[in-house]
């Protein structure tokens, strides 16, 4: 017998063996994109499709968002998704769907063992 429940994992449920299942957490999602992009518009409408809660920049008016994404990709084209830290540059059904599924990585100062500044996650 499988000692996990079928179905999606909910917070209060339990498995047959006692345990909890933790409730699913949800994506961390920026999108940097501007008014007049169209597919920043199909990104975002793509998100919010799926029901996916995300933080929205517009990089035509706030300079400092703007220079955070190029720091963070090295590219200036947009829409821009970081989805639980990893970076998306352009409008992908396929890499956003893949970035929603995965947890987020590891902070490199954490995997290090080190305390290091670090500028990808502002």
């Amino acid at each position: 017998m499988d000692s996990t429940e079928t179905g999606t994992a909910a917070a209060g449920k339990i498995r047959v063996d006692g345990s909890k299942i933790a409730a699913k957490k949800e994506p961390e999602v920026l999108v940097y994109s501007s008014p007049d992009c169209p597919y920043c518009t199909q990104a975002k409408a793509y998100l919010a499709g799926k029901g996916v809660k995300f933080t929205e920049y517009d990089v035509s008016k706030d300079r400092e968002r703007a220079q955070e994404m190029v720091m963070k990709t090295g590219q200036g084209g947009i829409p821009v998704l970081q989805i639980n830290g990893r970076m998306i540059v352009g409008f992908d059904r396929q890499q956003i769907d893949v970035a929603l599924t995965r947890a987020p990585p590891p902070r490199r100062d954490m995997a290090l063992g080190n305390i290091i500044y670090d500028p990808f996650n502002i």
